[in-house]
Order: C-alpha cells, then structure tokens, then sequence
C-alpha cells in the first residue's frame, strides 16, 4: 500500500521535473534572442493558451511575468488565480462584446489584436474606469489570408491616427502580425515579406507622426528572423510549453489547475 507521504513524493518529483524541463525551455529562447538582439531590447510573451496554470506558474517563479492567453474566459479565469503581477498580453481575436469584461481584468497589459476604429472606441470606452493606459497594438493582416484576423495594410495609417489622436485611455504600442506560415522554400532566401511589411508600415507611421511603434511579429518557428527585422515584441508557445492539449482533453477540462 502506498502511503500518503509516497504519493505527496511523487507528485513532487513530477512538478520538479516539469519545472526542470520549462526552466531548460526558457533559458534555451532567452539565449536565442539574445543571440539575435546583443543587448537591443525585445520582450518575450510567454504564450499559455490552453496551457495549465501549474505550467505558468513554474515559469512565473522562473522570473517570467509577461504571458499571453487567446481566450478571455480562460484569461479571467488564470488572472484571479495567478499572481497580480503577472502582465497579461491578449492575443485573441477581439470580440466587440467582450471589451468591457477583457478591460476589467486589473493586470491586463497589452491587447495585441485591436483590428479597427470601432474596436479601438469600444475598447478605450470600456476602460473609462481603468487609472492607466492600456496598451494596445493594431493587428494587421498582412498575408491577405481570408482566414486571418486583422486590418488591411492600407488602412492602417487611419486607425493609428484615429487611435492616437482620439482613444484617450489607449496607448498605442505598436503593430503585430501573425503572418503566413508554411512559406514557399524557394523565397526562403528572401526576407520574410510578412515581417517586412509590417516593418515599412511602422516607418511610414513615424514619417507621418514621428511616433516610433513596437513590432510584435514571430512565434515559435520564425521569432529569431522576426528579430532580425526588427521584432521587439515575440509570441512563443509550444517552444518554452511543448504542444497544446488535443480537443478531446479541453473537453475534458477547459482551464486546468
């Protein structure tokens, strides 16, 4: 029979191990982006989407703080559960209707994917009662992809305007893409022409306004040329968590502990 003091061992063998293996993933990122950067600065957000609150808390005891999450209900969630503070970056699509629930969570940070004028309004009137800015980016799409959440390129000059002369509880931080994946092997010599747009659009903004914006662009397969060209914000996921839970385990439990 196994005793209790066994079973309390095990568990925390497991949680070490764990612990073990996200400290080793994190320390690996960090060392290749500063590789890439020497001494620039750029931010790592820590993408926990799916991913359960024993995993973000292992790496917010490792010194990680900035942690981004798609979901808003699994944002509220993780926000009332984990350490205040923690800097949460929504990276979402952004419903109209949820502005005013995702503006309410304290220690949200940045919303990553404001794609509109009507969202930036929405968005800065629901944080009429917040006592700081909050930070946002224009999300934009820059692949022309149909399924891509995101402005058209076109238009982005007229929402950054809009949102910096008009958005008073918004701070504008910059501009992110999630850009196309699986690129054709034959432009891989070529820079990324995702990132490369989304670099002129921030040089045509500070021309026009003399602002200069962040760039959150690259994930987990692509951040370190992201960096190269410029990123000083990046999204990794999978490369610091391992791979997302499968549907039939979300079923299962939509927010674990």
């Amino acid at each position: 029979m196994i005793s209790s003091g066994e079973v309390k061992e095990e568990k925390q063998n497991e949680i070490d191990k764990r612990k073990k293996e996200i400290e080793e993933k994190l320390s690996d990122v960090k060392r290749r982006i500063e590789t890439i950067i020497q001494g620039k600065q750029a931010r790592l957000v820590a993408v926990s989407k799916l991913k359960p609150i024993s995993d973000i808390r292992l790496a917010y005891e490792l010194g990680q703080r900035h942690f981004g999450e798609n979901y808003l209900q699994e944002l509220a969630e993780k926000s009332e559960k984990l350490p205040s503070d923690i800097q949460w970056h929504f990276i979402g699509t952004l419903q109209s209707n949820k502005c005013k629930m995702l503006a309410g969570i304290p220690n949200l940070w940045a919303v990553e994917t404001i794609d509109s004028i009507k969202k930036a309004d929405l968005m800065n009137k629901a944080c009429a009662s917040r006592d700081d800015k909050l930070k946002v980016f224009l999300q934009v799409n820059t692949s022309g992809e149909e399924s891509k959440s995101g402005i058209e390129p076109g238009e982005c000059l007229e929402v950054l305007n809009y949102i910096q002369d008009n958005c008073n509880k918004l701070e504008l931080m910059g501009l992110m893409t999630i850009g196309a994946p699986n690129r054709d092997d034959s432009n891989e010599s070529q820079p990324n022409p995702d990132f490369m747009l989304l670099k002129n659009l921030k040089e045509e903004f500070k021309n026009v306004r003399g602002i200069e914006l962040e760039l959150s662009m690259g994930m987990s397969d692509d951040f370190e040329e992201a960096l190269k060209l410029g990123a000083t914000n990046v999204r990794i996921g999978s490369t610091i968590f391992g791979s997302r839970p499968s549907k039939q385990e979300l079923k299962q439990d939509k927010c674990p502990s």
